[in-house]
C-alpha cells in the first residue's frame, strides 16, 4: 500500500487535471455548437484560438493549477481561484467567461471538505466579491447593460453577480454539507462498531475471569480438603511409626485412600475442562454432606447433627448450584478445622426444618494439640478458602457468616433459601 502523502498528492493532481480537462473541453465544444444552432440573441462565442478564447483558456489552466494547493492552503486557494476570472474578463471579455466559475466551484468544495464551515464562511463571503465584480464587468462590456443608464447597468450587473455567486459558492456549500453528513454517519457507525467490539471483548474477558475464579475455587476445594488431611495423617504417622506401628500402618492406608480420592477429583475436573476428554459430571449435593462428614471422622473428631422436617429428601427445594455451594462450604470448613485446629471437636449441623431456608453450621472448638510448623506457615499465606466460600455464597444468593467463637473456636454459618415451588 502506498504511503498516505503520495496518495493524497496524486489525488490533488487528478482533481486539478480533471477540472482543467472539463473546462477546456467545454470551451472547445461550445463555439461549434453555437454556430450550428444560433440562439438569435446576437451573442456569439469567441472562435477557438482567438485572443479572448486563449485568455480564458490560460485563466482556467491557472485556476486548475491553483487547486493543487487546496490541501495545504484551502482559503488562499479559494480566494485566488475566484480572483483570476476578474483579470480574464478585464483583459479579454467573452461570452464564455462563465466557464471560469467551474474551478471556483471545485475550490469551494475542496475548502469546505478541509475547513469547518463555521470557520470558512468569511472566506466564502470574500470569494463572492470578485465573482460579483466579474459578472458586473461582463454585464457592462459584453452585454452592454450600461448603454441606457449606468445605474441600470450596475443594478443588472450586481443582480447577475449575486446569482452567479450563489451558484458558484452557495450550491457547492450544500454539496459539502451532504458529503460531511455522510462522513459523520460513517464515523458514527465505525465508532459504534468499535464500541460494540470493545464491549464484546470486555464481556469475554469478564467471562474468562469468572471461569478462572471458578476453576481456582474448585482446585482449592479439592486440594485443601484432601491434602490437609494427608498432611495431618502424615504428621501422625511420623509420631506413631516407632511407638504404635499398627496405627501407623492404618494411617498409611488412609493417606493412600485420600491420595486416590484427590487424584480422582483432579481427573474429573480436568475432564470437565477439556473438550476432547470424557468426564464424569459428579455434582455434590446436600445429602452428600453426610458421607463427607463420615469420611472426615477418619482423620479427626467430627460429628453430624441432622434436624429434619417433613421433607422426604434432605435439602429439598434447594437448587443444584446452591447444593454444590453448600457441599463445598462444608468441605472447606472441615479442611480448615483439620488444619488450623488439630485435635479439636468439629460439629456439622444441618437444619432442614424451615420451609423457607436451609441452615448449615460448622463449628469447631479451639485446638487441643500444637499446629505443625509447616501448616502454620501455610495458614499465614492462605485466605483463599474463606474467599471461595464468600464467592460461592454470593453466586447463589446465600448468606454466609464466618468468625471466631467465644471459646476460641471458629464457626461458619451458611443460609440457603429454597426455590419457590
Amino acid at each position: 500500500m502506498a504511503p498516505a502523502e503520495p496518495r493524497a498528492r496524486r489525488t490533488d493532481v487528478l482533481v486539478a487535471l480533471g477540472t482543467a480537462v472539463l473546462a477546456i473541453g467545454l470551451q472547445l465544444a461550445l463555439p461549434p455548437l453555437d454556430r450550428a444552432d444560433p440562439d438569435g440573441t446576437g451573442l456569439r462565442y469567441p472562435d477557438v484560438v482567438s485572443v479572448p478564447w486563449i485568455v480564458l483558456a490560460v485563466a482556467m489552466l491557472v485556476q486548475s493549477a491553483l487547486l493543487l494547493g487546496a490541501r495545504r492552503r484551502p482559503r488562499t486557494t479559494l480566494l485566488l481561484t475566484a480572483l483570476v476570472p476578474v483579470v480574464a474578463v478585464v483583459l479579454a471579455p467573452s461570452t464564455l467567461s462563465g466557464l471560469a466559475m467551474l474551478p471556483v466551484v471545485v475550490a469551494v468544495v475542496l475548502a469546505g471538505l478541509r475547513v469547518p464551515l463555521t470557520r470558512l464562511w468569511p472566506t466564502l463571503l470574500l470569494a463572492a466579491v470578485p465573482i460579483v465584480a466579474t459578472q458586473t464587468v461582463f454585464a457592462f462590456v459584453v452585454l452592454g447593460a450600461g448603454r441606457a443608464s449606468v445605474t441600470t447597468g450596475v443594478a443588472t450587473g450586481l443582480g447577475m453577480g449575486v446569482l452567479q455567486a450563489v451558484g458558484a459558492v452557495g450550491l457547492p456549500v450544500l454539496v459539502v454539507l451532504v458529503i460531511r453528513s455522510r462522513r459523520d454517519v460513517r464515523a458514527a457507525r465505525t465508532a459504534e462498531a468499535t464500541a460494540l467490539d470493545r464491549q464484546q471483548d470486555a464481556q469475554v474477558d469478564a467471562a474468562i475471569a469468572r471461569e478462572r475464579a471458578a476453576m481456582a475455587r474448585e482446585l482449592h476445594d479439592i486440594a485443601a480438603h484432601h491434602l490437609s488431611g494427608i498432611a495431618l495423617m502424615s504428621a501422625a504417622i511420623d509420631r506413631q511409626i516407632d511407638t504404635d506401628p499398627d496405627r501407623a500402618h492404618d494411617g498409611v492406608r488412609q493417606v493412600r485412600a485420600q491420595s486416590t480420592a484427590v487424584l480422582d477429583d483432579l481427573r474429573r475436573l480436568v475432564g470437565l475442562l477439556r473438550e476432547d476428554a470424557p468426564a464424569e459430571r459428579l455434582v455434590e449435593t446436600v445429602p452428600g454432606i453426610v458421607d463427607l462428614v463420615e469420611r472426615a471422622r477418619q482423620r479427626g473428631v467430627a460429628e453430624l447433627e441432622l434436624r429434619t422436617g417433613s421433607a422426604a429428601t434432605l435439602g429439598s427445594g434447594i437448587g443444584p448450584l446452591a447444593q454444590l455451594a453448600a457441599y463445598r462450604t462444608v468441605q472447606e470448613a472441615l479442611a480448615n478445622a483439620a488444619m488450623h485446629a488439630p485435635g479439636a471437636r468439629c460439629a456439622v449441623t444441618i437444619d432442614d426444618r424451615s420451609t423457607e431456608r436451609l441452615t448449615i453450621t460448622i463449628r469447631n472448638d479451639r485446638p487441643t494439640v500444637p499446629v505443625v510448623p509447616d501448616q502454620a506457615d501455610e495458614s499465614r499465606v492462605g485466605g483463599n478458602g474463606l474467599r471461595g466460600m464468600r464467592e460461592r455464597a454470593e453466586l447463589v444468593g446465600a448468606r454466609l457468616e464466618t468468625g471466631p467463637t467465644d471459646d476460641g473456636g471458629w464457626r461458619v454459618v451458611l443460609v440457603l433459601d429454597r426455590e419457590a415451588s
